[in-house]
Parts: structure tokens; C-alpha cells; sequence
């Protein structure tokens, strides 16, 4: 036994002897030179190449990886044998990620290739102003060699537009707000945002099914027409304006609308926006994929019809002159003087269909009004206001939608002669569909009470408005306060509205007024 100790210790020192042989005849660098050569004729040929995306580039964190980070969730969720589960910031949705020095097989366009996450400690730090992880987080992507061209040019662009739909899908979307006018915060912010948790739908909303479907093509052909509008040189973007009485919906088809598409909304309050460089500033700082909505535009600044302005009378101010360039929120004086709101006709131009709207892409302008005719014909353009949708009153489909909403009845779990009262009378009664909602969440736990007490306030409403129809000659101030409380509950003249369009389109002294505006 001690013979065998000894003759072990024997070699263990010829080995120890070898190794400071070696270190000396073969020195450090020429021994990395050596496995620097050894790698790279093994590279050479083997028919595999590598590529190592790393979590930090530098001291920045790499995009690419946390894109290929969610990317491989989608497939990871259901091949992957061992997962780790995350919950990101402002998300409501779990994703799966590979564990530690796991790997996984994906294929693209018929080409497999091979992810490996791998995870290393680091080293020792060095002085940095920015602490670094103990752990060294990457992943490494194997292809064929012959597949090098496909991968680098089409597959990792993929892999970005993939995860950034998950991350839309995943990520509670956010309801932005301009409570500092222009101003930035100390980030450097000037919106400030909430979570957006409005539920409405299109399958919720109260309108014709049929121009819902039409709105809702519109959307889709828009979200996934980022190669027509390159194509055609126009900028990716569109305007809504919804238009129609109040309580008609407007508000619930902009959250429909986000919903649907997943966007966020920018609420842009224009009487907290001074100037047009403010109004700009705020352009800048929103994010593609998202809804810019301007409510209410006839009542948040003076945005009024050019030609009543210059019919008005002689004693009224001439809306071209130099100082009605600016556009103020409350009286006479000077925006830059008392506070007030001194925003352009042309900057808020500007602002939906000029230069500064490219300013980004995937991009809705959604407007609202009450009262269209008081809008200046500038801003109803096609570029500006694509699609002009007319939110009436309640329609006999809209109310079924509400009743099945709010009661939980189809259309066969009501009576035959109740549905024709409904039909026969709701038209006539110009309810909104904020009032038929009103009386069917009141009586909601009673459902058959809701519907006769509906069916009887639509009745009431007829009767009323066959009684009040052409009695309104009045005089003086009388006529024009009842008039005011009309626009707040009727619809407005689609018929008078559409020859206004026709005197303003095709002349070209009003071409040439609307020019100078822009101007």
C-alpha cells in the first residue's frame, strides 16, 4: 500500500513537472493563439454558423434580445420542457421563457433553426456608473450556413414585428392626458397616462350592425396597410370624425375602436395647449399604434365656420384679418398676454395632415362634435377626416343590442307584439341611446318591467315630438334659446349639411379662402 502512495506521488510530480514544461516552452498567448486557430478551423468546416445576442450591449439594455425573448414565449409555452414564468410592468398576461441554458427548435419559411438561452456568472466588476447584473444573460442562434442570408434579412425583423404584437396583446393599454399643456416632466414627458380599462366593444355598442362592420373593415384594412400607404407615398395614418347628437355613443365607439386594435389613447385637451410649438411637441411625443382624440372640437376652441363668420354683419370682425389668425379660447384678449389659447386654424391643420403628422406611423385622428355645421369646412377634408360617421339616435337593431346587453334577452325571448310596438315607435321618439340605457339599468333586476317601462318612455317621446313639431315660431331671444336646447337633442340637418358641402367644394374663391387659412 505505501508502495502504491508512493509511486502515485511519483507521478502526480512528473505530471506538475510537465505542466511548468509546457507553461514555459508554451506561453500564455501562444496557448490562446492555439485555440484561437483550433476554433476557427473547426468554424471552417463545420456547416454551422453562430450568433450571440447579449441582454446588455455595452451598458444598454439590447432590444433585439428582449425581442427574441418574447418572441420565443409564443413557441416555448407549448414544445418547451422546462419554462420560467414573468409578469411584466402594466401587463395582465403571464409569458413563458426558456430556463436557464435550455434550448429550442424553431422554424421559419421551412428553415429550422436552434436558440439557446444561455446563462453565465460574471466576472468580477470594474468601476461602472451603472451597476450590471451578477448574471450574464444571452442567447445564442445556430443556422446552417447556407441559410445565413434568409435569417440575418428576413427572420430577425420578424422576430421584432412578432414581439411587438405580443407586447401589445400582453401590456394594458394607456389612456394618455395633456394636464400640462405642453410642458414636459421631469422625464421629459408631456402626456400623463392611466391605465385604460374601458370595456366597451363593437359586439357591445348600440349602432346598425351593418355600418359597424363597415367601420370595423375600415380599421382592419388600415392596421394592415402599412405596404399600400408606402407604396402610394401617403403617410400611415387616418381621421375619423364622429359626429350626432349628445349621449349617442361617440365616446364608447373611440374605446370600441382601441379595443379593437389594441392602441392607446392620446385625450388631447386643446384648451390646456397655448401654441402651435406646444401643440407640435405633443405630436412628437406620442407612439405609432395609437389613437390622438380631440373631443368635442366645436366647443374646445373657435373652430368655426368661415362663411357665417364673414356673413355675420358688417360690425363683425372680419375673420381675415391679421389678428384673427390666432384662435382663442375665451375672449378678446391676447393669448400670450392673459393665459388664453392661441392655437391656429393652420397649426391644428398642421397638426392632423401636414408635415408634422408624419411624424410617426400607425396613427388614428379621431374628432368629435355635436354640432358639424359649426366645424370649418378646412377641417371636414378627405386626409384630415376620412370617414365621417353619424351617430343617430336609437335604431330599433341598436336597441336590441341594448336590451341584450343590459337584460341579457335576444331577440326570441321577447313577446312578437312587444318587438313591433318597439320598431314602430323608436324611430319617432329620437331617444339616445344613453336615455335607453339609463331605463334599462335602473329596472335591470326586473326584466320585464325594464322593457315595458322602455316601450312606455318611447311612446312618450313620440307623442311629444308629434305635439311639438312645427310649433317653434317664436321671436326675439326665445327662438334662440330653444334652438340651442334643439342642437343639444336633435341630430343635426344631414340634408342642410351635405349642400353646405356642395356650395363650399368646387368654387374657387372659397379654394383660394381656405388656402390663405392654411397658410
Amino acid at each position: 500500500m505505501k508502495e502504491y502512495w508512493t509511486s502515485l506521488a511519483s507521478l502526480l510530480g512528473v505530471l506538475a513537472f510537465c505542466q511548468s514544461l509546457l507553461q514555459v516552452v508554451f506561453p500564455p498567448e501562444l496557448r490562446f493563439a492555439f485555440v484561437k486557430l483550433f476554433n476557427r478551423i473547426f468554424h471552417w468546416f463545420s456547416s454551422y454558423c453562430y450568433f450571440d445576442i447579449t441582454e446588455i450591449d455595452g451598458v444598454n439594455t439590447n432590444e433585439l434580445y428582449n425581442a427574441v425573448q418574447l418572441y420565443l414565449s409564443s413557441s416555448a409555452s407549448i414544445t418547451g420542457s422546462r419554462l420560467s414564468l414573468t409578469r411584466a410592468l402594466n401587463s395582465s398576461a403571464i409569458t413563458f421563457g426558456l430556463s436557464n441554458n435550455d434550448c429550442i427548435v424553431d422554424s421559419f419559411n421551412g428553415v429550422a433553426v436552434l436558440w439557446e438561452h444561455v446563462v453565465t456568472q460574471r466576472q468580477s466588476q470594474t468601476f461602472s456608473w451603472r451597476p450590471l447584473p451578477d448574471e450574464k444573460r444571452g442567447f445564442t442562434l445556430r443556422i446552417r450556413k447556407r441559410d445565413k442570408s434568409l435569417i440575418l434579412n428576413s427572420y430577425l425583423d420578424y422576430i421584432m414585428e412578432k414581439a411587438n404584437d405580443i407586447r401589445r396583446k400582453n401590456q394594458d393599454r394607456l389612456l394618455y392626458t395633456n394636464s400640462r399643456g405642453g410642458s414636459l416632466d421631469s422625464r421629459g414627458h408631456p402626456w400623463e397616462s392611466v391605465p385604460f380599462k374601458h370595456p366597451s366593444t363593437f359586439d357591445t355598442l348600440a349602432m346598425d350592425p351593418a355600418m359597424k362592420e363597415n367601420i370595423m373593415e375600415d380599421l382592419r384594412e388600415f392596421a394592415n396597410g402599412q405596404s399600400f400607404y408606402q407604396k402610394t407615398g401617403r403617410a400611415w395614418k387616418r381621421g375619423y370624425l364622429l359626429y350626432g347628437p349628445p349621449g349617442t355613443g361617440k365616446s364608447s365607439m373611440i374605446a370600441a375602436m382601441a379595443n379593437y386594435l389594441g392602441y392607446d389613447i392620446y385625450d388631447l385637451e386643446l384648451t390646456e395647449v397655448h401654441t402651435n410649438s406646444e401643440l407640435r411637441k405633443l405630436l412628437m411625443k406620442t407612439s405609432s399604434k395609437s389613437i390622438i382624440v380631440i373631443e368635442d372640437i366645436d366647443c374646445s376652441i373657435n373652430l368655426t365656420n368661415r362663411k357665417k363668420n364673414s356673413a355675420a354683419g358688417s360690425g363683425s370682425r372680419n375673420y381675415y384679418d391679421s389678428g384673427a389668425a390666432d384662435i382663442r379660447n375665451g375672449g378678446g384678449g391676447s393669448g400670450n398676454e392673459d393665459g388664453g389659447n392661441s392655437i391656429t386654424l393652420s397649426g391644428l391643420l398642421n397638426f392632423t395632415d401636414g408635415l408634422w403628422s408624419c411624424c410617426g406611423s400607425e396613427r388614428i385622428f379621431v374628432f368629435t362634435t355635436n354640432h358639424i355645421e359649426k366645424l370649418d369646412p378646412a377641417l371636414l377634408r378627405s386626409g384630415r377626416m376620412d370617414m365621417h360617421i353619424y351617430m343617430s339616435y336609437c335604431t330599433f337593431s341598436a336597441l336590441k343590442i341594448l336590451i341584450k346587453n343590459y337584460l341579457g334577452y335576444d331577440e326570441a325571448d321577447l313577446v312578437v307584439e312587444v318587438l313591433k310596438e318597439l320598431e314602430m315607435v323608436v324611430d319617432k321618439a329620437q331617444m339616445t341611446p344613453a336615455d335607453a340605457s339609463e331605463v334599462l339599468i335602473k329596472n335591470r333586476r326586473y326584466k320585464l318591467k325594464a322593457v315595458r317601462e322602455l316601450l312606455e318612455c318611447l311612446k312618450v317621446r313620440a307623442e311629444r315630438n308629434k305635439n311639438n313639431a312645427g310649433s317653434r315660431e317664436k321671436n326675439g331671444n326665445d327662438v334662440e334659446e330653444e334652438e340651442q336646447e334643439k342642437r343639444a337633442l336633435e341630430s343635426p340637418n344631414k340634408q342642410g349639411f351635405d349642400q353646405f358641402q356642395e356650395e363650399t367644394c368646387g368654387k374657387g374663391d372659397d379654394q383660394k379662402d381656405e388656402e390663405m387659412i392654411e397658410k
